[in-house]
């Protein structure tokens, strides 16, 4: 493996800071640095950070959601003058579009990046994908909702080769399917932790709190992330990306709760045997082998401890405390805008959560509701899907208001 420039949206969130660890932490065996940063973005909520960010890494272009480039020039001014830089200067976007512009920032010339890391949460992450997708360069995808969004139009935007995936558990499919051949494949199975309510029946589920839903047992996710890990929401969305990913059929795809986190997805073949992916929870190895791939990079992450006992369990997936991964599987195959609306109303039932207005089996009883209501766009275009996501998102507000 040679040298690599990366580009990473979402900076300041928990995939993109694992990531900025990787890459000081990572060298080629002659002691160079393997991945050098060459463009950063991210919302608008942590600017110091980013701004640190983009000194550290001595970025040429810094994007920002907010539309507020002098506080951000300020900030990495500063930061460069304490760090004796006082000539840097990197670009600044900001506004709604800045992560779309970064995502294909340099494209053509010689700062080109070969990896664009899309970390960003929630669907705001489609455009981004799709202008990385318009370069050469790898997409390193965890922001899975602009796939499951975008559907076949991110697959149709993606050269062969070009898409891979940064979830653990897409990342673990992917080289377990390195195993055998597409016509051996079975079956997928996707692990879940279960969160932190696995076990619980629905009526116990009632009461929950947003700290409760907050409480991962294994993993250091944001807010929806978390939240979705709790409903189960996010293995809704884990299955239909397997399903893009991997063209498994959907009823060759079954999500089973391993509480553990070790084994993060399995391959099943045809001949009986099951191939395994399996390493302590620590999102940089995914992080680290999406801008690496196809070659693995030494160090990443701790490896399984194999001289101290352990035990691993798994379990069937209870559909009636959590029918989120059963209705994530009846929206992919209705297809078209359903995946969309299905994540769009989930968003907004996890806002209102937090907010206390709902309860928390609101959140997925919202998302059937809407889903029910739908009727999916007989052409799945940009527009269409955006237009989606918001009769989604205003739909979604209307039953959650009644219900608060």
């Amino acid at each position: 493996m040679t040298h690599r420039k990366v580009i990473i949206l979402g900076s300041t969130g928990s995939i993109g800071t694992q990531a900025i660890d990787v890459v000081d932490r990572s060298a080629l065996p002659d002691g160079t640095p393997r991945f050098s940063v060459t463009a950063i973005s991210a919302g608008g909520g942590n600017l110091e950070l980013l701004a640190n960010q983009a000194v550290h890494l001595r970025v040429l272009a810094v994007g920002t959601a907010a539309d507020d480039a002098g506080t951000l020039r300020s900030l990495i001014e500063a930061g460069a003058a304490a760090a004796g830089l006082g000539d840097f200067s990197p670009e600044i976007f900001t506004g709604p579009d800045a992560s779309t512009v970064i995502a294909a920032w340099g494209a053509g010339s010689a700062d080109a990046a070969d990896v664009v890391l899309n970390g960003i949460t929630g669907s705001i992450g489609l455009a981004p994908t799709l202008a990385a997708l318009a370069t050469p360069a790898i997409l390193a995808l965890a922001n899975k909702e602009s796939l499951i969004v975008g559907g076949a139009l991110v697959k149709d935007a993606a050269s062969p080769g070009q898409l891979v995936p940064v979830d653990s558990e897409h990342s673990a499919l992917a080289q377990a399917l390195r195993s055998g051949a597409a016509g051996e494949v079975d079956k997928l199975i996707v692990t879940a932790s279960g969160g932190p309510f696995r076990g619980r029946s629905r009526e116990e589920l009632a009461d929950v709190t947003p700290a409760q839903a907050l409480k991962h047992p294994t993993w250091d996710m944001g807010m929806m992330v978390t939240t979705n890990s709790a409903t189960l929401v996010n293995k809704g969305l884990e299955v239909i990306e397997a399903h893009l990913l991997f063209d498994v059929p959907l009823d060759r795809i079954e999500a089973v709760v391993h509480p553990q986190s070790v084994v993060h997805s399995m391959v099943q073949f045809t001949d009986g045997s099951t191939i395994a992916q399996a390493s302590p929870p620590d999102m940089r190895l995914p992080i680290a082998l999406g801008m690496g791939w196809p070659d693995r990079v030494p160090g990443a992450s701790a490896p399984c401890d194999w001289s101290k006992a352990a035990t691993w369990t798994f379990e069937p997936l209870d559909n009636v405390a959590f029918p989120a991964v059963e209705l994530a599987k009846d929206a992919a195959r209705r297809g078209s805008t359903c995946p969309a609306v299905y994540n769009a109303a989930n968003e907004e039932a996890v806002h209102a959560f937090h907010a206390g207005r709902i309860s928390f089996l609101d959140i997925v009883d919202t998302i059937a509701q809407v889903l029910s209501e739908h009727t999916p766009s007989s052409q799945l275009t940009l527009h269409t899907v955006l237009e989606a996501e918001v009769w989604a998102r205003a739909r979604a507000n209307e039953l959650l208001v009644a219900k608060g």
